[in-house]
């Protein structure tokens, strides 16, 4: 896993900066029930998604919850007196908590993500939603030259795969409420930062160098291929 402190300075350049935020945030929302009135925003990393639910949603009162010192720095600055730095997998908050939990890109991370489900439910009130993205390694596969060379290489295990985390939830009384999609502005996928995923083992299961070293030499290398569309799927407390 990439240190998030680390990454903090450079994380909006590298992942679609504003434009993705404000499709991710306008998504979520889309899930979140108009009486709302608590939204807790797990992983929420430099708050530009966090800031944009609170902008989109009047009268909707947002937390950032991130375990990274550098990201819950940046995100305070954008989000004021509304940032808390915790592990998703152990929350600091009461049970019932919250109308609403959403996870942007944070389960595809975890080797197990029980534990972040278990929490999501708890503190989510009676008739909340829990709105998490879902299959992001999958979105995307586009059907471009890449994937064409990629496919069989593919990693099989996905945490955050939409039939498994489905299953997690219902394991804590969480049914499903809906579904929705964003446009993953600046995530078009490179040759050549696909070959350094290769070489570096992660998405991918096999390969090596040589596939590598032949991703790399598709016309364009540093040309993004098209743009993935990423899942969100919203789970409701009974």
């Amino acid at each position: 896993m990439l240190d998030y402190d680390k990454e903090a300075d450079r994380y909006d350049a590298t992942r679609g900066g504003e434009p993705r935020a404000a499709a991710a945030a306008a998504a979520v929302l889309a899930l979140v029930p108009l009486g709302a009135r608590g939204l807790l925003d797990m992983a929420c990393g430099t708050g530009t998604v966090t800031s944009r639910l609170t902008a989109g949603r009047p009268g909707l009162r947002v937390t950032g919850v991130d375990a990274a010192h550098g990201m819950t720095r940046r995100a305070a600055e954008r989000v004021p007196g509304a940032v808390v730095r915790a592990d998703a997998r152990r929350l600091p908050f009461p049970a019932h908590s919250f109308d609403a939990v959403s996870a942007v890109w944070l389960l595809h991370l975890l080797d197990d993500a029980r534990p972040v489900v278990a929490e999501a439910a708890r503190v989510l009130r009676p008739g909340g939603v829990f709105v998490t993205t879902v299959d992001k390694a999958a979105a995307h596969h586009v059907g471009s030259d890449i994937d064409a060379l990629t496919a069989d290489c593919r990693a099989g295990h996905a945490e955050d795969a939409a039939e498994r985390v489905t299953r997690y939830a219902a394991g804590h009384g969480l049914v499903p409420g809906g579904t929705a999609l964003f446009r993953g502005h600046g995530q078009g996928s490179t040759p050549r930062r696909v070959a350094q995923y290769i070489r570096s083992g992660r998405l991918y299961a096999a390969g090596g160098p040589r596939l590598a070293e032949r991703v790399e030499t598709l016309p364009g290398p540093d040309v993004p291929r098209r743009e993935p569309d990423f899942t969100l799927l919203a789970f409701r407390r009974a």
